[in-house]
């Protein structure tokens, strides 16, 4: 399509509608929230043309409904006081109206990454020299020429995993069209489980690969695996030597990690170690389970690896997957953080990943099942949601809007992605960026 133009309306800040008890003014991050990466959580939902609610009051609406949202998703209108404490303060969350030139049906005919950094509030990447100049959560409305709406969320990761933001996004909805919804839950104190530490050594080490993550050149795709193309697959994996049916999650992440071992060209027979990651939601997981609409950080990512010069099938990387997955319980979780085993893991991934670029690791995180496509604030479901964060060898999977296939956004440097596009199993499954 031409170049989208969007013109920026108004901005204005909203603040809770009521103020934040003294008693409530610091929030403690846990060790969770302290090992978020430095970056917004972004969300673009798209919403079908309606004639029945004007502009001007979906916009009261918004605005009205978001500043009582705030009052229970207090942190979220404070900003970063340091690497321990969020000051509750109500300084409040951007709120953006924007116009955009096009039809929706034009964003939507070929979603792509460059459109939808355009209708979010912030680069999910920006990151302020001084923190608490910074806004925990920002908000653009996007006007259609065909009357269609798309709002865009960026939340700070500090403060909120995609479980979180989805929450957050699902409850503003609900307080919008005025459906009762338990909120006392909301702000949950993790300290008690996972106390904050001084990770000054661990960011130290870490910095050191940052430009790994941050490459200029990665390319972004969308690829959208049919509900039925996964079933086929999940029931072929299952049928082999594993003696389960994989989750959807599951057979897909093993068919790109297959891809990728199997188009990495290794030179003279070099063993090049893979790692993968897989972010885990841990609310139901500890014990007792942890209120399910709680803000913050609580996952955890359970790390499978393999070596690339031995080219294991998917089959075998599937029941990886699903072994590292299994053992994620309250017992290993309380051992793992307690003991200062992520402190190693960590570092000894950014010394591996010093010594050899090519190295290191693949990142997994699955929004799917996560509410976005519930979020309707009385002008209907979105009828589509994509994301925008760009970062290095990273798949983010999120549901089709009927549930059952997955769209996976993979971000990989330009010549790994090149030969994941021509990889004849991933061109079986998926389909590369269909019309929505």
């Amino acid at each position: 399509m031409e170049i989208m133009k969007v013109q920026i309306i108004s901005t204005e800040t909203i603040k809770p509608s009521s103020p934040t008890p003294h008693h409530l003014r610091t929030h403690k991050l846990s060790l969770f929230d302290q090992l978020a990466p430095p970056v917004y959580i972004p969300t673009v939902l798209f919403y079908s043309p309606t004639t029945e609610i004007s502009p001007t009051k979906k916009s009261g609406l918004l605005k009205h409904s978001l500043s009582k949202t705030l009052t229970h998703f207090y942190p979220f209108a404070g900003r970063v006081k340091d690497c321990y404490t969020i000051d509750c303060n109500d300084d409040g969350a951007t709120y953006i109206e924007a116009q955009v030139d096009s039809d929706m049906s034009e964003v939507l005919k070929e979603p792509g990454m460059d459109m939808l950094l355009q209708l979010l509030p912030c680069d999910p990447l920006e990151k302020l020299p001084e923190p608490s100049a910074q806004v925990i959560l920002a908000v653009q409305v996007n006007y259609f020429a065909c009357g269609g709406m798309a709002i865009g969320v960026c939340v700070r990761h500090v403060v909120a995993d995609a479980s979180a933001a989805a929450s957050f996004a699902k409850t503003w909805a609900a307080v919008a069209t005025g459906i009762d919804t338990e909120l006392d839950c909301v702000v949950y104190d993790c300290t008690h489980l996972f106390p904050p530490q001084n990770l000054s050594g661990l960011w130290k080490s870490i910095e050191k690969t940052k430009h790994v993550l941050l490459l200029a050149e990665v390319v972004t795709k969308r690829f959208v695996f049919d509900g039925s193309k996964i079933s086929a697959l999940r029931n072929e994996i299952g049928s082999g030597p594993c003696l389960y049916r994989p989750t959807r999650v599951e057979a897909v992440s093993s068919l790109i990690w297959n891809a990728l071992i199997t188009g990495d060209d290794t030179e003279n027979g070099e063993v090049v170690p893979m790692h993968v990651a897989t972010a885990v939601n841990l609310r139901k997981r500890m014990n007792p389970p942890l209120p399910q609409l709680c803000m913050g950080n609580i996952y955890h990512t359970a790390m499978a690896n393999s070596v690339m010069a031995k080219t294991p099938n998917r089959n075998s990387l599937a029941e990886k997957l699903h072994e590292a997955i299994l053992k994620i319980n309250d017992k290993h979780i309380r051992q793992f953080y307690g003991s200062g085993a992520h402190l190693n893991v960590m570092k000894n991934m950014a010394a591996e990943l010093g010594k050899n670029p090519r190295a290191g690791v693949f990142n997994f995180s699955s929004w799917c099942r996560f509410p976005f496509y519930e979020t309707d604030f009385g002008w209907g479901k979105p009828i589509w949601f994509g994301t925008a964060l760009k970062l290095n060898k990273l798949a983010i999977l999120l549901d089709t809007s009927d549930g059952k296939g997955i769209e996976a956004w993979i971000e990989l440097p330009k010549e790994e992605m090149a030969k994941l596009e021509q990889d004849p199993e991933i061109l079986a499954y998926a389909s590369l960026n269909p019309t929505i």
